[in-house]
């Protein structure tokens, strides 16, 4: 049974991981785990449709759904404040509505989903790490529909995802600061460079030096570093370079 287990999550995680490496972007991602998890729950005996719904500052939008329908769905229960969707990110917990057509939690939201052949509902939450909330929602045609196994299954895919995007995310950052950090000290090697040879022009101290350079990139609109760079250059026959170039 445990090694049954351990399989499906691996099975899962490398999905996940395959996603990830071949989506664009984090839309992308998203659209393409939507999909595939709509898929996953096609079968006979009625319709299921997916969307990823995001929560910021009190606003809910959708994100990526599985097709036409699955965002008329999702842009339907937006349009409420509350929901089973909404309250799955709110509470960051699973909701299941088993049957839309006795479940009266949401009054409102519930005769509108059921007018619009909505009589299942599953909310799970979709943790971002960041600022906005997100949900996945997973509406069906089907009464009492999502076993407890579909559930299982279900979250360990989300939290998989989840779990993905957010490695994914931060490994885009620290690589966006690495390269920050680059520019900020080759910037900061040539500016130094410059004051070297404005001090040796001029006799001055540093501080003199960095001055006058200040003053003449603004007098000259020009960015100090850049200033500096052609400083170096008109009193040197190669360009600057910086321990950091390659």
């Amino acid at each position: 049974m445990l090694d049954d287990v351990d399989s499906t999550r691996q099975q899962h995680l490398s999905t996940m991981q395959r996603l990830i490496l071949e989506s664009e972007d984090i839309a992308s991602f998203l659209q393409d785990f939507t999909e595939l998890l709509a898929g996953r729950l096609a079968g006979p005996g009625g319709d299921r449709w997916c969307a990823i719904t995001l929560l910021r500052d009190r606003k809910a939008a959708t994100a990526v759904s599985s097709g036409p329908v699955a965002r008329e769905l999702d842009e339907l229960q937006n349009t409420f404040t509350h929901g089973p969707c909404m309250t799955a990110i709110r509470e960051n917990t699973v909701i299941r509505a088993g049957d839309l057509r006795t479940d009266d939690r949401w009054p409102d939201y519930q005769r509108a989903a059921v007018a619009h052949g909505v009589r299942s509902v599953l909310g799970l939450p979709f943790d971002l790490d960041d600022d906005a909330q997100a949900g996945v929602n997973i509406y069906s045609e089907v009464p009492h529909d999502f076993a407890p196994e579909m559930i299982e299954s279900i979250q360990l895919e989300t939290r998989l995802a989840a779990d993905a995007l957010r490695l994914a995310l931060r490994l885009a950052s620290q690589r966006e600061s690495e390269h920050d950090l680059r520019a900020a000290m080759e910037s900061r090697t040539v500016i130094d460079l410059a004051v070297g040879v404005i001090m040796g022009q001029n006799r001055c101290s540093q501080d003199e030096a960095v001055e006058i350079l200040k003053r003449a990139s603004n007098h000259r609109n020009v960015k100090l570093r850049d200033l500096a760079a052609e400083l170096i250059a008109s009193v040197s026959t190669t360009p600057p370079r910086t321990a950091f170039e390659s």
